[in-house]
């Protein structure tokens, strides 16, 4: 096997260089693999464009990329559930393990969680990785490496869910239908959930919705989003809604839209850290808020999900560009919201 590997590295704000770096090596419990394909993540796009997301600061030189799939080449001596060969999907966060939050089972929240792409910790734009076997996971024959790559947001759409306790016959409106909403709506519907509405700006990840199954779909630009979740659900409200886009309004919209004795769910990221939020509202409505911080414990079922053919990631991605072209994937994806959903850059 070659000993160098191509690497796709942030050289500064909006610049990135392929350079050539040592091919890494296995500890004894960890499998080397092979990069297949890598989606690319908003948060790859700011750390690309500002240089940081609050308080993680890029230094570089520094590698982008989180969301990926691959094949195994080699394992370390102590490693006995993988070989050469496997076709895998890795999940990105590697905690502690010792902590609090790790010994609970919510190890998201580990303090000391070494997570690619994230600051100081390089991720995977490259040929090649190293990564522990026990958060490696195999993937069917049937799916492809562009699919398994995209197991990373959907445990984020996973984790929502399953936090929000969410069940069949009730109803959910997920605001914003980029990546992480419609990933969503997917494991909603594969729930059993069927009234699924959708909000965007956009008209290609509206279309995006209602071609997943969202029961009704509607652009915000156009429409009064109160006003029709109320003619959508006799005037009460949703029983659970889903803030994925990361906005201001839209956040401040939730206690709008949500019934008496509903949930919200914030999944997405404003842009500022304090906003105007109508706890009155909260109080007396008897919501239940609640914060989702990327995932825990859920890669083997949405592993599951997609060998089982029960969530249609294919559908999410728009655009593709090689390794070479990590820098025209990043600028592409900043620069045309409107005009794609999911990019992904296939390694090989």
């Amino acid at each position: 096997m070659q000993n160098t590997m191509k690497v796709a590295v942030m050289r500064d704000i909006g610049k990135i260089e392929i350079e050539e770096r040592p091919v890494p090596v296995p500890l004894e419990e960890e499998v080397l693999i092979r990069i297949k394909s890598v989606g690319v993540c908003g948060s790859d796009v700011h750390y690309f464009t500002e240089g940081r997301i609050g308080d993680y600061v890029v230094k570089p030189p520094f590698v982008l990329g989180h969301e990926c799939s691959g094949e195994v080449v080699e394992v370390g001596s102590k490693v006995k559930t993988l070989r050469p060969g496997d076709r895998v999907t890795m999940e990105p966060g590697i905690p502690c393990g010792k902590c609090e939050f790790c010994r609970s089972g919510r190890y998201n929240l580990c303090p000391d969680v070494v997570f690619w792409a994230t600051p100081p910790i390089d991720g995977t734009f490259c040929e090649y990785v190293t990564h522990p076997a026990s958060f490696t996971y195999r993937i069917g024959e049937g799916v492809s490496f562009e699919e398994a790559a995209l197991v990373e947001p959907l445990s984020v759409g996973f984790y929502a869910v399953r936090r929000s306790g969410i069940e069949p016959g009730q109803s959910a409106l997920v605001l914003g239908s980029g990546p992480i909403g419609l990933v969503t709506l997917l494991v909603l519907l594969a729930r059993g959930v069927g009234r699924v509405f959708t909000v965007d700006i956009y008209a290609l990840r509206l279309e995006k919705a209602r071609e997943l199954g969202a029961a009704e779909v509607a652009n915000a630009r156009e429409v009064d989003v109160v006003e029709w979740v109320k003619e959508l659900t006799g005037g009460k409200g949703v029983d659970v809604v889903f803030e994925t886009a990361g906005s201001v309004a839209t956040t401040q919209q939730t206690t709008e839209v949500v019934k008496r004795g509903g949930k919200v769910v914030l999944v997405g990221l404003p842009s500022q850290s304090r906003i105007d939020y109508d706890i009155i509202k909260v109080i007396d409505k008897e919501l239940d808020v609640l914060g989702i911080f990327r995932y825990a414990n859920t890669y083997p079922g949405c592993v599951d999900l997609l060998n089982s053919g029960k969530v249609n990631l294919k559908a999410l991605i728009t655009h593709r560009f090689s390794l070479e072209e990590t820098q025209k994937a990043l600028e592409f994806a900043h620069q045309n919201k409107a005009e794609s959903v999911k990019v992904v850059v296939n390694v090989d």
